[in-house]
């Protein structure tokens, strides 16, 4: 099964809640790595990590695939 087969063949449920978490969390991290207003570092580096696995989540779990 290629890539793009993957992609567009259904989710299960639970990937589906987790690629929506993953969703969710990355765009937190986005929102407060592009705040006007001066964060700490620690802040920063926080979010950077949450959009990484944000993003991760989101990933594998679209990329799960039910099996018949």
């Amino acid at each position: 099964m290629s890539i793009f087969e993957r992609m567009k063949s259904p989710t299960p449920r639970f990937f589906q809640i987790l690629r929506n978490w993953g969703l969710l969390l990355t765009g937190v991290s986005l929102s407060l790595l592009s705040l006007p207003a001066q964060l700490p570092d620690t802040v920063n580096a926080i979010a950077g990590y949450m959009a990484l696995a944000g993003a991760v989540l989101s990933g594998v779990s679209q990329a799960a695939v039910e099996q018949e």
